[in-house]
């Protein structure tokens, strides 16, 4: 992924969209962090603090590190882990020989700490970060200083949690509103190109084979029609409900049109797939729904075939759902499966060395 797309470009997937900015943030940080120190190694070697000075460039190579890993690998240099390290020694022993001008580089460090690692790594780095500086602070200063610093800094470190708190909470629901469906909780299209890609990457790579199933619900035009928009909204709901007590937790339900949903079951034969979209279908139409409206509904299934994309493994189960939709009510009709280049491979002739020819594999 690119880091440094734009945001229109990373607005495709709402969940890279997020892990993009994290990245560019942390990014950025540290950016600032390797120009805001860099300086203070001479200035602190010039004053003779050569232990200090040593350690300030450490904090420099990990910043550089970061900055050279995101924009080339695309990876987060130890995840961070570093950076707290680095920050608590440098800003506690800076402080002990510095006073209060060391004192002052452990609030920006202190509040970066929300920003560059997981909240609950922050928390507890802080707690660290926070015990230090009091020690260090109740043998550098006075008594009344002593309070002072201990309590700004931990009021200063609980602000910025509870920001990044509200800042992850935003992420995560803005992330599911943009992935799932309002009306059925189901994902929705923004997720569907990815998750099938995972899954033929699980059959390219271990041989785990995936299908997926397609349901769409007959005359759902004529229930709005008949009983109104409000009466087809509780149908779909309640056919989403319905469907999901058939799966299991690693299975994935979309929402992809009007009435049509579609199951990916990972690590699943197109045998047992079939047989849970018959299940599925007889579950849609075994009791009305909203106590007088029956519904009944096609499906078909096609298991991923090694070769193909994910747009051809759908189309593959679309052109089946058509035809189970032609034949009426009720039905499954299961896609044809591609010839894979194993089995293009095992069908091919095989040459004869005593003829010269060829002979069937």
């Amino acid at each position: 992924m690119n880091l440094f797309a734009s945001p229109n470009t990373l607005a495709t997937n709402p969940t890279l969209a997020v892990l993009g900015f994290k990245r560019q943030l942390v990014y950025h940080l540290h950016i600032w962090a390797f120009i805001a120190v860099a300086p203070l190694v001479m200035v602190q070697w010039q004053h003779g603090n050569v232990l200090l000075s040593s350690l300030l460039i450490l904090f420099c190579a990990n910043a550089a590190l970061v900055i050279a890993f995101l924009r080339f690998r695309s990876t987060y240099f130890f995840k961070g882990r570093l950076f707290p390290i680095l920050a608590v020694v440098c800003a506690a022993y800076s402080t002990l020989i510095n006073g209060h001008a060391g004192l002052y580089w452990a609030y920006p460090a202190a509040i970066a700490l929300f920003f560059l690692l997981p909240l609950r790594e922050a928390i507890f780095c802080n707690v660290v970060f926070v015990s230090v500086m009091a020690v260090v602070s109740f043998l550098k200063f006075p008594e009344a200083d002593f309070w002072r610093i201990t309590f700004s800094l931990g009021l200063s470190c609980l602000f910025a949690m509870i920001f990044a708190w509200l800042v992850g909470r935003l992420q995560a629901e803005l992330t599911r509103l943009a992935t799932t469906d309002p009306l059925t909780g189901c994902l929705n299209r923004s997720q569907l190109a990815d998750i099938l890609n995972s899954q033929i990457q699980m059959r390219e790579r271990y041989e785990r084979v995936s299908s997926l199933v397609l349901i769409d619900l007959y005359y759902f035009k004529t229930i709005n029609d008949r009983w109104g928009h409000l009466a087809g909204d509780k149908v779909l709901k309640e056919m989403a409900l319905r469907v999901r007590k058939r799966l299991r937790e690693s299975d994935q339900l979309f929402r992809i049109g009007g009435e049509e949903f579609m199951v990916v079951l990972p690590e699943t034969r197109q045998k047992d797939a079939d047989t849970l979209a018959h299940q599925l279908l007889t579950s849609i139409s075994a009791r009305p729904f909203l106590d007088d409206i029956r519904v009944t509904a096609s499906a078909s299934v096609a298991e991923v075939t090694q070769g193909e994309t994910w747009s051809v493994w759908l189309n593959r189960a679309d052109q089946a759902l058509y035809e189970a939709k032609s034949r009426g009510r009720n039905q499954v009709v299961n896609a044809p499966r591609l010839a894979s280049q194993e089995d293009i491979l095992d069908r091919a002739p095989m040459a004869d060395p005593a003829t010269g020819g060829t002979t069937p594999a």
